[in-house]
Formats: structure tokens, C-alpha cells, sequence
């Protein structure tokens, strides 16, 4: 199988070396040619565009699997809506319809805030504007490529990507409610999890991609402290003559159960403390 990677980080690499290992050609996108150099050490042939420059994604070549999880590069000086719509349109223009197209999206796109469960089938009302973006591209790809499956990603967390780690290990306070609710889902599981959807995700399908076990931010950070052996976290209030960071605004917990009944992922981390402890 022939399998292309628009977006190949922290989540693209682990899916490629998987697809790898299972004998298939993998191609990935990269803007720079120091990354097309590690692509090719890895067995990754490279292709050098940006999906600003619709000019350059001629070259984009017909394969049977597409993975789209390009992110902001917050250095690279352009919006968040350039390149989560106009690029993802551009890339729509250009590239060959692939028998799979997967879609990393975000679980900002729900605008819940008093706690309660959602699902797939939710409204998805963002108060913020990031998750306002990431549904306008979501809606795009719909229009565009009915047969897309997309994946609503929360928190991504794992080995060089625990949140607030510096923070923690300064003994800094951390702004926000202490309450509120993290949806996460490990590195590995979540690339299992695009795996499963390559292989049996049905086609225009939605799936909230999470560990399903919500936690409290609390509990969350007085774990990874511990794993750190670091100072026990603490908690301030946002202040109150500004409005909330966009983080503080957001407050649910999210239900896998589309996952794991119709993709079968199966979790290696069921929860923050086994993937913690295996991240630090």
C-alpha cells in the first residue's frame, strides 16, 4: 500500500514507522530539506512543498492512504486559519483522490462547558476561536471529500510531550481551575488508533479519539509531579479584570466508545497514570 503524510510530527512519524514495519511505501510532505534528510534515514521518501504554495503540490502523486495532521508551526509567522483551511483546500485542489483520506481534527470543535459527557453526535459550538477554525476546516473537507474520516484528537501526550512539564518541575503555579476536566490519549494509542481507521474506519465517519477516562486537572498534575519527583502543584485563579484563556473556557469529557466499538483500538495506556509512568 502506498500511504501519504501531510503533517509528519510527533504523530505522523510513529504512524509512518508503523506503516513501515508493515511493509508499505510512505511518503511525506516537509517544507524543509534538513526534515526530508531524517525522512530518507527512516525509509520515508520525502516530497518538499507547502501547502500554502498550491503551486508546488502538483507533484503530490495518487496513493491509496492519505494522513492529514498538519498542525501550526506558531513559528512560521501565518495565521491558524491559513493553514488549517486555505491550506487543507489547497491540498483538496492538488492531490489525487485517495481510496482513504484521514483527517486529524481537534475535540476544541466542542464548546461544552459545564462538564457533562459528549460524544460524536454532540454540537459542536466552539466559543474559541481555534476550535472555531478547526470546524471550518472540518466542515470544508466534508464538502470536499464527503467519504473523509475524521479523527477528533484531545490531548496528545507522551514521551517529550507532557503538559505543563516545565512549569511542574520549577514549582511555577499553574493558571486555571484545578476542577476542570483533560480528555488525553497516549502518542502510541493514538497512533493505533489512525492505523485502525486506515484499516476499518468507515468511510465519512466521525470518531472522538481519547483514552475515555477524563481526569481532573488536579489528579492529572499532582501524578505527573510525582512522576517527576518534583514539588506538588499549585493552583491560581485566572485573574479577574481579563477574560479566560481560551483553555480555561472549555470543560467535558469526551466518550470513546465509537472507537473503540467500530475502529477496535485496543489501548496500551487506559488511563493518565499508566501513560504517564511510561512517559517520563
Amino acid at each position: 500500500m502506498n500511504c501519504l503524510i501531510l503533517g509528519c510530527g510527533y504523530l505522523g512519524r510513529r504512524v509512518a514507522n508503523r506503516w513501515l514495519a508493515q511493509g508499505h511505501r510512505v511518503l511525506a510532505v516537509t517544507r524543509r530539506a534538513e526534515t526530508a534528510a531524517q525522512f530518507r534515514q527512516q525509509g520515508i521518501e520525502p516530497i518538499i512543498a507547502d501547502v500554502l504554495r498550491p503551486e508546488a503540490l502538483g507533484i503530490l502523486q495518487p496513493v491509496e492512504t492519505v494522513l492529514y495532521a498538519i498542525g501550526l508551526d506558531r513559528t512560521a509567522g501565518v495565521s491558524m486559519r491559513s493553514v488549517f483551511v486555505e491550506g487543507l483546500a489547497n491540498v483538496l485542489d492538488h492531490l489525487p483522490p485517495p481510496g482513504r483520506f484521514i483527517y486529524v481534527s481537534s475535540s476544541s470543535v466542542y464548546g461544552q462547558t459545564d462538564g457533562d459527557w459528549v460524544d460524536e453526535d454532540s454540537p459542536t459550538e466552539p466559543q474559541e476561536e481555534a476550535g472555531q477554525i478547526v470546524l471550518e476546516a472540518e466542515r470544508l473537507l466534508r464538502a470536499r471529500l464527503p467519504e473523509a474520516i475524521i479523527l477528533r484528537f484531545a490531548g496528545i501526550y507522551g514521551p517529550g510531550r507532557l503538559l505543563r512539564r516545565k512549569a511542574i518541575e520549577a514549582g511555577e503555579p499553574i493558571v486555571g481551575d484545578a476542577d476542570k476536566w483533560l480528555n488525553l490519549i497516549h502518542i502510541d494509542d493514538g497512533a493505533s488508533a489512525v492505523l485502525a481507521a486506515a484499516e476499518q474506519g468507515q468511510p465519512g465517519r466521525i470518531y472522538n479519539i481519547c483514552d475515555g477516562q477524563p481526569v481532573r486537572r488536579r489528579e492529572f498534575y499532582t501524578e505527573l509531579a510525582r512522576c517527576l519527583r518534583a514539588p506538588a502543584p499549585r493552583f491560581e485563579a485566572s485573574p479577574s479584570d481579563r477574560p479566560p484563556p481560551p483553555h480555561e473556557r472549555g470543560n467535558r469529557r469526551i466518550r470513546n466508545q465509537r472507537m473503540r466499538e467500530e475502529l477496535g483500538a485496543a489501548l496500551l495506556y487506559a488511563n493518565y497514570v499508566q501513560g504517564l509512568r511510561a512517559s517520563v
